[in-house]
């Protein structure tokens, strides 16, 4: 029987990957912090938040109980915000960090050693990742740019163990990921002091990307393709956006005009404020 690990077990993507993989035979050990909405044979749950090195140690040693090895890692848990770098709280700037980079860094110290030989560490990252930062999606980027340097990293070295690590880069994916984020841009917009109408325009921007998203499924089915794998690729991307690749191919002085003269009040264009 093989075994796989995999944080944010229940939402979305995590859920459709951990019934896809049991569909291939595997056995899940999904961690969250929320319960499944639906019992299925070939999946425990752990309830389990990264946030807390104790529980994380505390699923470990469940897992540990089960088997002596397991075949792969998958981190799908984190969390979206939309704020200014400027009034964003601390304890939000501290907690995004703690789930989308430390949350992972967590999963990983606590299982990676059970890995088989040629086992796979897989990472949740964002299309966001490896593009420059937008504004008040800023915070958000920082972490899955951190996120893709600690792979990388983490890469170089676990291929010394003949273990191998893999990033998965998503752009919008039909999941509750998406609700949440609309309420933080909503909750950002309602009570921004400093960007009132540049948050409008840009939560326009933002509600017509998501728009375009692909289901869990293919997710899915993309992650059920890498455990088939001897050698995978290292990043693998899905449903990117044009423009946003077309705006990072452009010199820096060029974005920030482009996105200024879009986001700009029509006011202060005019001179009135």
């Amino acid at each position: 029987m093989q075994h796989v690990v995999i944080s944010g077990a229940c939402g979305g993507m995590g859920f459709a990957t951990s019934k896809k993989l049991i569909e291939s035979g595997y056995h899940v050990f999904g961690l969250d912090v929320v319960e499944p909405t639906e019992r299925i044979e070939g999946f425990t749950f752990i309830k389990t938040d990264i946030r807390d090195l104790k529980s994380v140690e505390s699923a470990f040693e469940i897992v540990k109980k089960e088997t002596e090895t397991i075949d792969t890692v998958i981190s799908f848990a984190g969390i979206y915000d939309m704020n200014s770098l400027i009034e964003m709280s601390e304890e939000d700037f501290i907690e995004i960090f703690d789930i989308n980079l430390f949350g992972i860094y967590r999963l990983n110290k606590l299982f990676v050693p059970l890995l088989k030989e040629k086992g796979k560490v897989i990472i949740t990252s964002s299309e966001l990742a490896p593009l420059d930062p937008l504004p008040f999606t800023g915070i958000y980027g920082i972490t899955k740019s951190t996120v893709e340097k600690y792979a990388y990293s983490l890469r170089m070295e676990l291929q010394l163990l003949n273990k191998q690590v893999v990033v998965i880069r998503p752009g919008a994916v039909n999941t509750n990921f998406i609700k949440k984020s609309n309420v933080r841009i909503e909750h950002f917009t309602d009570n921004t002091e400093m960007y009132k109408y540049n948050a409008a325009r840009f939560m326009e921007i933002i509600t017509s990307v998501e728009s375009k998203n692909i289901s869990t499924d293919k997710i899915a089915k993309l992650v059920d393709k890498i455990l088939k794998k001897n050698k995978p690729k290292y990043i693998y991307k899905i449903n990117r956006n044009p423009l946003l690749i077309l705006l990072n191919i452009l010199p820096k002085r060029m974005q920030n005009w482009i996105i200024k003269k879009i986001l700009l009040s029509k006011s202060k264009k005019k001179g009135l404020n």
